[in-house]
């Protein structure tokens, strides 16, 4: 029982430090910003192609050919 213990108060030092640091330099977070703004803006890319390449199939599949 007293390992478990140990284990969380140095769990939990190690957290408040780490929280101490990135509240110390506020421009820390900013790299992780863009990488999940531009992951969120390539996935609304892929389904706006998506969507488009699915529009086009059906349309295309729609002409007649006259045979």
């Amino acid at each position: 029982m007293l390992s478990e213990l140990t284990l969380l108060r140095h769990l939990a030092t190690v957290l408040c430090d780490r929280w101490r640091a990135l509240r110390a330099d506020p421009e820390a977070g900013y790299t992780t910003e863009t990488v999940i703004v531009t992951a969120l803006l390539a996935a609304l890319a892929l389904t706006a192609v998506g969507i488009i390449v699915a529009k086009v199939v059906t349309a295309a599949n729609h002409i007649s050919t006259g045979g």
